[in-house]
């Protein structure tokens, strides 16, 4: 059961403003539904910096955390090209989970490549859902189906949000 989560929303553009964070308080709403007595914080939004996320993940993980929700970052588009926003939600991930699957999905609604990942660090679960609002909730709603289902199977967690997010990429 998760009793403590933490929602930390990445992106200059939510950090400064220029983007309204709309999907901190669905994720709010869909951690609540699994349990109405969880403790739902959301840091506030942080710029895409690896170091900035990590070191703020492992801020929490000390604090009996059962689970942390990274939303945005999960692009890779500024590898293709330069006109594109920095993400490094994923590979701040790669670099500090203990235990992760990871699936990479392919696009047509703007995203060249996402990667998606659930992991283990010091025993807190932590997963990042994509910055859109129709694919994070496709993301969470998935993530909730597959935790209550069997909440320690981090590669059938993974596979199924990240299908849940494929499908609103051809809609």
């Amino acid at each position: 059961m998760i009793n403590k989560a933490i929602i930390i929303p990445t992106g200059d553009e939510l950090k400064t403003g220029v983007v309204l964070d709309t999907d901190s308080p669905m994720i709010m709403q869909v951690l609540l539904s699994m349990n109405g007595n969880c403790t739902v914080i959301r840091n506030e939004p942080i710029q895409d910096s690896e170091s900035l996320i990590s070191n703020c993940i492992k801020t929490y993980v000390n604090e009996n955390v059962d689970l942390i929700v990274l939303i945005g970052g999960s692009g890779g588009g500024h590898r293709y090209s330069k006109t594109l926003g920095k993400d490094y939600t994923h590979t701040s991930l790669e670099s500090i989970l203990e235990e992760k699957y990871s699936t990479e999905l392919y696009g047509k609604n703007g995203h060249l490549w996402s990667k998606l990942i659930c992991g283990i660090i010091n025993k807190t679960m932590v997963i990042n859902v994509p910055g859109p609002y129709q694919e994070a909730k496709a993301a969470i709603e998935a993530f909730k189906r597959s935790y209550e289902h069997d909440s320690k199977d981090l590669k059938q967690i993974n596979t199924n949000m990240a299908e849940a997010v494929k499908s609103k990429y051809f809609e």
